[in-house]
């Protein structure tokens, strides 16, 4: 065998231990081999040897596996195989190669790290090759030719997508249009609806709808399906921020449908809602509007109103008065009770069904106590007038026959430590005199008995009531009203 044939030998034994070497590498080593025989077949090359990584290439080779002698010839023919390989690889045409003595040196440039890689496990795995010195420089330079040229073949692509993109917005737009036509008749959600504020809620709604189906649509027709899943995923989590952030909002409004559907109370009702007390002027989609006692105005936010005791005087029109009155703890309770029962039914504008009642309810300190209820119509009788005018008649009746309404009476002691007081003026006693007792006071004649005054005025006082209805006619907010007579109260 001779010398080119001894070396020929060594040179396919030393190649077929580098594919046992990169049969048993790591996977990221066989990763590099792909791009290698990927870069091989681009080529057209009739054989280009696998090679380990660049770690592996730039090791020692192993013992004897290296010729002592060198053909005559060897460097040039590994060039200008390198040289040919490179030509035929895009991405490694600018690089260069210069053999000596077995000694590949790499230079020129490469676009990134991998052509650099690809390149010097190809030097590698040329026979004859010792080792192999990457030179290699990054090229960042821009390629502007190549940038236009992806450019225009994107405006290309793009102005080929026109058609497709012009029906896809067509069939949006018209799928949304039908959308807003249904929504605009308004008349007729009107109708189905139980008042303007649910009909407005299910115009957005509907439109709302049909708008995200012609989007959704549109990107389908497109095949931008992971964009749609994209914009549906993005609507659904700044939905859910936003209610959060907008959350007593959002409550508002809840409480608002929930109050035009129950309808709790009427306008002009004389309402108490937590410590606010008034009448109803409307209600709206944010709040209830009172008037106060004082001709005031009042919002109170739906979500309270929603959520609080609601106390309406206006639903029943039979509404009870209580005082009470204490006669002395000497008089007759019990004739104290029944003249107080006759006196107070006796009043006009008090009802008899149901019946006017007095009860003793306690025994104070001086007096006993005796409480007084009556029940008047709102609709004919003022609740306050009739209550004061009721105190005075029953306390006059009670006085006329009697029976005495004491004051708080507080009884002293002296005990043997304090010193006795005299009962008469010091003045008038002679020095050493012992003190006497003073007189007892003189009985007064009773004062004559009075009368019963005649019956005043007690219809109930509409001021605040013609003020409302007054601001109800005018127009304006009223027409954003959700109360609505012809729906049962709750």
């Amino acid at each position: 065998m001779g010398y080119r044939d001894r070396s020929a030998h060594r040179a396919d034994h030393d190649i077929q231990n580098r594919r046992v070497d990169t049969l048993t590498a790591p996977l990221f080593r066989f990763c590099c081999v792909v791009l290698l025989a990927f870069g091989a077949q681009q080529a057209q090359a009739a054989f280009v040897p696998e090679a380990p990584e660049t770690q592996a290439a730039t090791n020692a080779p192993a013992a004897g596996s290296i010729e002592a002698e060198q053909d005559v010839g060897e460097d040039e023919r590994i060039a200008a195989r390198l040289t040919d390989i490179f030509a035929n690889v895009p991405s490694l045409a600018n690089v260069t190669a210069s053999v000596s003595g077995g000694v590949v040196t790499l230079g020129g440039t490469a676009p990134d790290a991998g052509a650099e890689d690809r390149a010097e496990a190809i030097a590698g795995g040329v026979a004859g090759v010792v080792t192999v010195e990457n030179a290699i420089e990054r090229d960042v330079s821009v390629d502007i030719v190549e940038n236009i040229g992806g450019l225009s073949e994107r405006v290309q692509q793009l102005w080929q997508a026109l058609p497709l993109a012009g029906l896809a917005l067509l069939a949006g737009l018209l799928i949304a249009s039908f959308g807003y036509f249904i929504a605009s008749s308004t008349a007729l959600w009107k109708r189905i609806a139980p008042n303007v504020f649910l009909a407005e809620l299910i115009v957005g709604a509907i439109r709302f709808v049909f708008s995200i189906l012609g989007v959704v649509v549109a990107l389908d027709m497109l095949g931008a399906g992971a964009l749609m899943g994209a914009v549906l995923g993005g609507a659904g989590v700044i939905g859910l921020a936003l209610g959060f952030a907008m959350r007593d909002t959002v409550e508002n409004y809840v409480a608002s449908l929930m109050l035009s559907l129950r309808q709790p109370f009427r306008a002009n009702d004389h309402i108490v809602i937590e410590a606010h007390e008034g009448r109803v002027i409307r209600l709206t989609s944010r709040a209830t509007v009172l008037m106060t006692l004082d001709g005031n105005h009042l919002r109170i936010p739906n979500s309270l109103v929603f959520k609080t005791v609601i106390l309406n005087y206006t639903r029943n029109p039979q509404r009870r008065f209580d005082f009470e009155l204490g006669v002395d703890a000497d008089d007759d309770a019990e004739a104290a009770r029944q003249l107080g029962r006759d006196a107070l039914r006796a009043l006009d504008f008090v009802l008899s069904d149901p019946l006017a009642e007095v009860r003793i309810t306690k025994v104070g300190d001086s007096n006993v106590v005796l409480q007084f209820l009556a029940w008047v119509d709102q609709r004919e009788a003022d609740w306050h007038k009739a209550r004061s005018r009721a105190i005075a008649a029953c306390k006059i009746a009670l006085e006329d026959a009697g029976f005495a309404l004491p004051e708080p009476i507080y009884r002293l002691r002296f005990d043997q430590r304090t010193a006795t007081l005299p009962f008469q003026n010091i003045g008038e006693r002679g020095e050493g005199t012992t003190p006497q007792p003073a007189p007892p006071p003189t009985p007064t004649s009773p004062p004559p008995p009075s009368t019963v005054p005649a019956e005043d005025d007690v219809t109930p006082d509409d001021e605040v009531a013609r003020m409302v209805e007054k601001e109800r006619q005018a127009g304006g907010e009223q027409d954003d009203d959700l109360l609505d007579t012809a729906r049962p109260v709750e």
